[in-house]
Formats: structure tokens, C-alpha cells, sequence
């Protein structure tokens, strides 16, 4: 069977009636795969729901022909693997008649390739072996993504919808994705923000309210064609500016001349030096010559300011917000930590020893490990949060920040003014108000509580909180940073944190990521009791 999928002028929009997405037109064929971008919120789940006919689109249509299977970001946490991969039934089916206890219907149903079936999916996904009644509630957040990505190949798809594969999911992790993804035969769309998977797809999609772009190859192609695009919207803006005020110009002066004719007629009128019947001719015909040329005049105004608005809209979207991190007066190379010969432990069990090294300002360092390999009791030990087992850690005493993954420093409750007053005694509302605003938020953007707040806002709300003491932290921490971001919120952080002098340490999976901001020294945990620095 020869299947496919087409989007034929899909539109779709917010329950409020915002628009998301107009006229997106796509024609996926077997082996392809598409990447899926946007910002968050821009429809990207929308689309996948309209896709699988959980909701209808606002206009367009959907036809396919083919399986399709999908991977949400959030996998079960619940149950057993059993459960999350949705063979519970079967299971207890097949271990009935092996047991002699199957009943005429459990022959009629057995699934006897089951259990191969989801032993070549576990290999797929790097699972060696996993017993099916494994508690979920065990597992890391990238083991259950996997543990999902099984339950979606178990269905033998022909059209794959990945929803952030990689989320969660270490280096070894994201490569199975990708090795995966670089065999499948079927179709897959694929919505994510992790650049290194995008760079081997075949086409991307951007979605945006303003349009729908679809570029041929990778992510270096679409950064190309957005460099492009951004620059055309720049002259675009520039010539409108341009026409705008041309226009108003033209406007004022036919409103200057008409003024000047009527000044005219009036002295004519009373004059008397002309017969009333041919002045009365006279003012209709030069009133409906001015009532023309002045609706004339609007139109080119009103053509001009929607060509100026839409130049604006497509700058903001493919422009990233810009925040500042820089901070004069941290010198270069001063140590804030210094560890010598530390062996650091978790209970009984040793993460690791013999680790020996020295932080500076200006150095950007990245920390890799799997989970359990101790990255986070080392971060404490650097902050002075936790005392090593042997060996010697000396701090600074400067200011140091720590952004975990949760952001933890932000208090759901408050919103983001009395976040930085809580965090900065004696901070005045107007002060708190100013340091939002470096960081994009502005008036009532600045009364927002955290739990409301998208990937990106929470980030820059956690740097507001960072940056809000007298003293900038000379030290920078921060922990799987690119997570829950979309790619114009990572490109947001990767413009800031260029122009940050402080040492910089990151836990990041994301290759990308790391390579933007300069990390050149890594330090790697391999949770065997082994690190490493280079």
C-alpha cells in the first residue's frame, strides 16, 4: 500500500479566535522526514491534532492514506511499562495460555509476535532488555520518552507525529532518535527545537500567525532562507517607512492646495466678478476632484502603514528578543573555585574522585553525565552546598547563581515584582520594575505569576532573579537551560550569554546549544566513579 499524507490550505486558530497558522499546504511521501518549528504556542500540537481529527481546522483539509502513530512530550509516569506501552491486555493473554489457563477468546486474540515485536523495539530505542511489570514511577524523564517511543512504534506506524522527541533525553538518547529517524522508511513530522535533530530532515516547517514557510533541507538551509527573509522584511520596512511618509506628505499638501482653491472662490464669490451659475460649477467640480484625490491619499496611507505593520510583524518573528548580560566590571581570569583532589559521595555509593580543577572568570564550561553520575552533588559542592568526602574545595566568596532545571528560585505564588523584591531586600518597586524591563518585561507583562509564564519567560524571569542583586553573579550555573525553550527563546539566552564575562558552567545535552554559547571545557561524569576534564 502507497501511503501519504497531504495538508491542502489548512488554517487553524486559538479558541479565542487568535489566529495560529493560514494556508499551510504540505504533500509528505514515504522516507521523508519534516521538521516542524515555531515558537511556543504557534499551533505546532494544533497541527497534530488536526492531523490525528481531534479538532477541525478553521479552514483547509486533511487526507492520508497509512497508520499514523503519535509521541507526546508528557509519557506516562504511572503503572508499569506494561502500561505505558498499552499491552497489558495481550500480556496477560499470552502468560494465561502459557500457563495452560487460556480460554477459547484468548486463543482467538493472542498477539503470538508480540513479545518480539516489543523486544526489537526496545533495541530500537536502546533498551537492552526491560521487564514489563517495572514500576514507571523508577524511571528518568528520557527513559520514559523512550518507554513512549516504543508504545509508538509497537503500533507500526506509516506516519509518525514526534512531539520534542529528545526532551529529556541524554546524548546517547538523542542519537538513538536520530538513528532511528535516519531508518524509517514511513513518513515523520517532526516538532522540536533541538537543531542538531532538525539539521537531517528533509524539509522545515515554520509556523507563525503571519505565515507559513516550508524550506527544503535542514536547519543550516532554514537559518539561510530566515537570514534572507529577515533581510527583505528590513528593506520592506525601510521603503514603507519611506512610502508612509510620502504619502502623508501627499495628503497634507493636496489638503494645502484644496485650501488655497476654496480661499480662491470665496474672493471670486465675493467679488461678484463671475456669474454665480458658472462659480457654483466650478466648486462641485474642483469638490469632486478634492474628494477623490483625498480618498486617493488615505488608500496610499492606508496601503503603506499595512505594508510598514506586516514589515514589523515578520522582523519580530524572525528577530529574537535581546537581553543583556554583560557586566563591566568582572575581570578576566579571576578564580571563584578551585578544587583539589575531590571525591564526592551519594550515601555509601562514590560518584566519583581525584577530580581536580579551577574556575575562572571568562571560562565556559559544559557538565555531561548520565543521571545519577553525580553533576548536580558537584554543582553543590562548587556553591559550597556540599562538603566532599575527602579532598578540598576552596570558594571566592563572589556571587554565584544557580538556574536548576525548575527554576526553583521562583516562587509560583508571587508574581514576577515581588519574586525580585523577596529576592533582593530593600528593592523598590520601581527598581524591580526597571531590571523586568531589561529582561522583556514590561507594565503588566512585569505582574505576571511564574505558573503562567511559557519556557521562555520563566528564563528570563530566573535571569531577572539572577541579575537583580547590586553584585552580578561572576559565577553562572545553569542547568538543562534549553529544555522546555522554543528555538527563538534558545537563541534569546545564546545572544545574552555572549556578552556575559562571568564563568559559565551548563548541563546541557543539547550539542547545538553548548557550541553557540563557546563552551570549550568540558568536564564528564561517567557515573561508573570516573571524570574527566578536557
Amino acid at each position: 500500500m502507497q501511503f501519504h499524507l497531504t495538508l491542502d490550505g489548512l488554517s487553524a486558530a486559538k479558541p479565542d479566535g487568535t489566529p495560529l497558522f493560514d494556508n499551510l499546504t504540505l504533500s509528505a511521501n514515504p522516507g521523508e522526514t519534516i521538521g516542524l518549528v515555531g515558537r511556543n504556542g504557534a499551533g505546532k500540537s494544533t497541527l497534530f491534532d488536526i492531523i490525528l481529527s481531534k479538532r477541525a481546522p478553521e479552514a483547509g483539509t486533511v487526507s492520508h492514506q497509512g497508520r499514523i502513530a503519535v509521541l507526546r512530550q508528557h509519557a506516562m509516569a504511572s503503572g508499569e511499562v506494561q502500561d505505558a506501552l498499552g499491552v497489558r491486555t495481550a500480556c496477560e493473554r499470552l502468560a494465561r495460555i502459557e500457563a495452560g489457563e487460556g480460554s477459547a477468546e484468548d486463543f482467538d486474540f493472542a498477539d503470538w509476535d508480540l513479545p518480539g515485536r516489543i523486544e526489537t523495539c526496545l533495541r530500537e530505542v536502546g533498551f537492552d532488555s526491560l521487564p514489563l511489570n517495572r514500576a514507571m514511577a523508577g524511571f528518568s524523564g528520557g527513559e520514559r520518552t523512550r518507554i513512549e517511543l516504543v508504545r509508538t512504534l509497537l503500533r507500526e506506524p506509516d506516519i509518525l507525529l514526534l512531539d520534542e522527541p529528545t526532551n529529556n533525553l541524554d546524548t546517547a538518547g538523542r542519537q538513538t532518535v536520530s538513528d532511528l529517524l535516519s531508518r524509517w522508511k514511513g513518513i515523520a513530522i517532526v516538532a522540536s527545537h533541538d537543531r542538531t535533530l532538525l539539521e537531517h530532515m528533509d524539509r522545515i516547517v515554520h509556523l507563525s500567525p503571519v505565515e507559513v514557510t516550508v524550506v527544503s533541507g535542514g536547519w543550516s538551509e532554514f537559518q539561510a532562507h530566515r537570514k534572507a527573509a529577515l533581510e527583505r522584511a528590513e528593506t520592506e520596512k525601510s521603503k514603507a517607512e519611506r512610502d508612509l511618509v510620502q504619502s502623508r506628505r501627499d495628503v497634507q499638501q493636496h489638503a494645502e492646495r484644496k485650501a488655497r482653491r476654496d480661499q480662491v472662490g470665496q474672493r471670486a464669490r465675493a467679488s461678484r466678478s463671475q456669474s454665480k451659475l458658472f462659480l457654483d460649477a466650478q466648486k462641485e467640480r474642483s469638490e469632486n476632484t478634492s474628494s477623490r484625490d483625498a480618498r486617493l491619499g488615505e488608500r496610499k496611507v492606508s496601503e503603506a502603514e499595512g505594508a510598514l505593520q506586516s514589515a514589523r510583524q515578520k522582523i519580530e518573528i524572525l528577530t529574537p528578543l535581546s537581553i543583556d548580560l554583560s557586566c563591566e566590571d568582572i575581570p578576566s581570569g579571576r578564580v571563584l573555585a578551585e578544587l583539589d583532589s575531590v571525591e564526592l559521595a551519594y550515601g555509601e555509593r562514590t560518584l566519583f574522585s581525584k577530580l581536580s580543577l579551577k574556575i575562572e572568570t571568562g571560562q565556559r564550561w559544559v557538565l555531561r553525565g548520565p543521571n545519577g553520575a553525580g553533576k548536580t552533588s558537584l554543582i553543590k559542592c562548587l556553591t559550597g552546598g556540599v562538603q566532599p568526602r575527602s579532598g578540598t574545595v576552596q570558594q571566592s566568596g563572589y556571587a554565584c547563581a544557580w538556574l536548576d532545571q525548575h527554576l526553583s528560585l521562583l516562587t509560583p505564588q508571587k508574581n514576577l515584582v515581588e519574586n525580585l523584591m523577596s529576592e533582593c531586600q530593600g528593592l523598590t518597586e520601581h527598581e524591580a520594575r526597571s531590571i523586568l524591563a531589561r529582561f522583556a518585561f514590561r507594565n503588566l507583562e512585569a505582574e505576571k505569576t511564574p505558573d503562567i509564564l511559557s519556557g521562555g519567560e520563566r528564563m528570563r524571569a530566573g535571569l531577572a532573579m539572577a541579575f537583580s542583586a547590586p553584585e552580578a553573579p561572576q559565577l553562572l550555573i545553569l542547568d538543562e537551560p534549553t529544555n522546555h525553550l522554543d528555538i527563538s527563546s534558545i537563541e534569546t539566552l545564546e545572544a545574552a550569554l555572549e556578552g556575559y564575562q562571568g564563568a559559565l558552567i551548563v548541563v546541557s545535552h543539547d550539542d547545538w546549544f553548548v557550541q553557540s554559547i563557546g563552551c570549550d571545557r568540558v568536564i564528564s561524569l561517567d557515573g561508573r566513579g570516573n571524570v574527566r576534564t578536557i
